[in-house]
């Protein structure tokens, strides 16, 4: 008998189960391209979890933490969900980019390389290589959508294997995320990734509405109407981009929420994990 969508839903989001962390692996062995400096902030690294016992391999989805590119939240919006991934059987692997000094396309060269880093270690990680998304949150949602219209599909003649890799994710995820560096950007996100004066070529090049195109990778969007710190329009004009290219797209819209919707709790957190897991399991979605 088949079960019924949302019956299937509650049984896959009430599992318990352990994921095992691998580890923490540096995108780069040597020093990272356009690294300033040997601090930890100057070595981009992604942290692995997979979940335990899988029978066959698994989708992971790439996290990419907010912050304004100014800091990373790397725990409810980064290890948690995680931990929170793993309960419906999907890898989550958190990234650490680079920030303040760097600016771009420093912090898209870091998710470009952690991409490609999942693609190369995904039969060692029981990773599905056709089902890797990326999710972030805030500025990280930037650095996700931008991935997600600037990806490439890597050098086959590169020395390093990983750089073979296409970088290109198979969905996205884009929780009150910064789209535009426009009139409804934010401007402390714009400022640290793009600096004081950018030109028009570079806010429109790094504006992820405008690089939409009929082959960017489906996606789900969540935003909070009351978003006082990143505007829900932002969300909407992604949205409209991708319907305007015929792009698979899903924009939940909340009515209540400031931003970071609870930071990790209460019930506006719960509603977006509620939305973006039927999303995530619906037959016809990215996890089919």
């Amino acid at each position: 008998m088949r079960i019924k969508a949302v019956s299937l839903l509650v049984l896959l989001a009430s599992l318990v189960t352990t994921a095992d962390c691998l580890g923490t692996f540096p995108l780069w062995q040597e020093a990272a391209p356009g690294a300033t400096g040997d601090q930890p902030s100057d070595k981009p690294d992604i942290t692995v979890y997979i979940p335990r016992n899988a029978a066959k391999p698994t989708a992971a989805i790439l996290i990419c933490p907010g912050g304004g590119y100014g800091g990373l939240c790397s725990s409810y919006e980064g290890h948690d969900i995680a931990a929170w991934l793993d309960k419906v059987n999907v890898a989550g692997i958190v990234l650490k980019y680079r920030l303040r000094t760097y600016k771009h396309p420093i912090p898209l060269n870091d998710a470009k390389r952690a991409m490609r880093t999942i693609r190369h270690n995904a039969k060692k990680w029981n990773i599905d290589p056709d089902k890797i998304g990326v999710m972030g949150f805030s500025a990280g949602g930037h650095l996700a959508s931008t991935l997600g219209t600037h990806y490439d599909a890597g050098n086959v003649k590169h020395q390093d294997s990983i750089e073979k890799q296409s970088s290109r994710p198979d969905y996205m995820i884009l929780v009150y995320p910064v789209i535009t560096m426009g009139s409804k950007t934010h401007m402390g996100s714009k400022t640290n990734l793009l600096g004081q004066h950018p030109t028009q070529e570079l806010e429109d090049s790094v504006s992820s509405e405008l690089q939409v195109t009929i082959d960017t990778p489906q996606a789900f969007l969540v935003h909070s109407v009351k978003d006082s710190t990143v505007l829900v329009d932002n969300s909407r004009l992604f949205a409209k981009a991708m319907e305007n290219h015929n792009r698979p797209v899903k924009l939940v819209e909340l009515p209540e929420g400031a931003h970071g919707l609870g930071c990790g709790k209460g019930p506006a957190w719960e509603a977006w994990q509620n939305e973006c897991l039927k999303w995530l399991l619906d037959p016809n979605g990215p996890l089919k």
